[in-house]
């Protein structure tokens, strides 16, 4: 008898190949500086890159207007010549357009979304919404500060090459294996889109977080109300990414981000992974959302794995 699958069908996107095209356009925050290297890597890779309007724009902090940063990435939805969008960067903005944004011929067609940060409005969206797989990874923004193991990450996931992920914590886990659908991204915009269309379901899926800049205080918070709102309780596994540039507290809180997160997940049996490479860092391997992951622990040693 054929084995059937325990996981939902998710949409894939199809993956990219040499000579297709990947737009670039900004959703949040204006570019401080050129991204030449980061277009240079892409083309490297055999895409042939196009810049909406939003790289060169600018409007206050943003990458233009709202209704221009809306019609910029709409036009590359609508486009089935793009194969992909990738963010030039985050910062913030996107909450600010993401309903004023038609996915029809998205959802008909999928087309990769990519970036980190303030852009996981954008992936949360569209797994929420539309079952569709998305790229938590680098945005050309990053790349030129980017591992070579980071950008080769991001390479492969958007060429189907399966990748994984191995290294040693040096923040306890909680050992076991598991298998599961990936969630997540950056905890404050998960935490953003709580309540709205936008929301993930978390149940029996691995969940994905990493966060900078923030207080433990604040960490604290966020995570207590992912608890009290259940959607701890029932994951598959737990993998936690670069909390990194934590605030300094004028008093100190007493715990690390780590230990936050330990503290409030330690009642439960699935497995959790530490200091895990992806994030606000140099090393932010991709993480393709959506996608069936497999999660090994062993005395601190965690393997990832795409099946």
């Amino acid at each position: 008898m054929a084995k059937i699958s325990v996981f939902k069908m998710i949409k894939q996107p199809p993956y990219l190949k040499k000579g297709d095209k990947i737009a670039i356009v900004c959703p949040a925050k204006k570019l401080p500086k050129p991204i030449d290297k980061g277009i240079e890597i892409l083309q490297s890779w055999g895409l042939e890159v196009v810049l909406g309007e939003t790289v060169t724009a600018a409007h206050h902090q943003f990458s233009g207007t709202d209704e221009l940063r809306a019609k910029d990435i709409q036009t590359f939805l609508d486009d089935s010549s793009i194969k992909a969008i990738i963010a030039g960067r985050g910062g913030y903005g996107t909450i600010r357009i993401i309903d004023e944004l038609d996915f029809t011929a998205f959802n008909q067609h999928p087309k990769w979304l990519i970036g980190f940060s303030d852009i996981t409005i954008l992936l949360s969206h569209v797994f929420a919404q539309f079952e569709t797989q998305s790229i938590h990874g680098q945005m050309p923004y990053t790349f030129e500060d980017s591992t070579p193991e980071a950008l080769e990450s991001l390479r492969k996931a958007l060429f189907g090459e399966n990748d994984t992920y191995a290294y040693q914590s040096d923040f306890a886990c909680r050992e076991g294996n598991t298998e599961g659908i990936l969630v997540g991204g950056n905890l404050t915009l998960l935490l953003a889109v709580e309540g709205s269309v936008s929301e993930m379901n978390f149940d029996d899926k691995i969940l994905f977080i990493e966060d900078v800049g923030e207080h433990e205080y604040s960490i604290d918070r966020m995570m207590r109300v992912l608890k009290r709102k259940g959607k701890l309780a029932k994951l598959k596994g737990l993998v936690v990414g670069a909390f990194n540039e934590i605030g300094e507290e004028s008093i100190y809180f007493g715990q690390t981000p780590e230990e936050v997160i330990w503290d409030l997940v330690k009642e439960y049996n699935y497995p959790v992974a530490f200091l895990f490479p992806s994030g606000h860092i140099a090393d932010n391997r991709a993480m393709v959302l959506g996608k069936d992951v497999s999660l090994s622990i062993t005395n601190n040693n965690v393997t990832f794995k795409y099946i």
